[in-house]
């Protein structure tokens, strides 16, 4: 009984952190009175590292960036992070639960973090939209498939 115990896939939520966040205002106060709407670039990225035997931490860093014409209004970077255990799982599986399950699951804290930070500068709300990270998964290993299988020769000319 002991034996499967120990065989039995692990799968626990240690923390959920925020690890870096900064927000810059370069323009203000003028850019202030700009009337004009600013447009919003958000950007959004996930890794995933070993912190120890069974122990990884899963990371997704938003940079949202307004502007009005070509001047910052401000500029928020955002890095949330989950330390999660995950241990007696096949390895074609753990990839999946680190590229989807875990970022499900330090997204909305991130979100919350994002919109929290612009208001408290001052700004209407910015909202992440809801992210599908299955579909990013896939859309990332199909492109890690297809640079792998086309990998230029290395040609060395005297």
């Amino acid at each position: 009984m002991a034996d499967q115990q120990q065989q039995d896939p692990v799968f626990q939520i240690q923390r959920v952190y925020l690890k870096e966040a900064s927000l810059e205002q370069p323009n203000s106060p003028q850019i202030l009175l700009e009337q004009e709407q600013p447009t919003v670039d958000i950007q959004l990225g996930v890794e995933a590292a070993p912190v120890v035997e069974g122990i990884f931490e899963v990371a997704i860093t938003a940079t949202v960036t307004t502007k009005i014409k070509d001047k910052t209004v401000f500029l928020v970077e955002a890095k949330q992070a989950g330390i999660f255990e995950i241990r007696n799982l096949p390895d074609d599986q753990l990839s999946p639960i680190l590229g989807i399950a875990c970022p499900q699951i330090v997204y909305p804290y991130l979100r919350s973090n994002v919109a929290d930070i612009v208001t408290r500068a001052g700004f209407p709300t910015v909202h992440l939209a809801e992210i599908n990270f299955q579909s990013m998964y896939e859309q990332q290993q199909a492109q890690l498939a297809q640079q792998q299988g086309q990998q230029p020769s290395i040609i060395t000319t005297a």
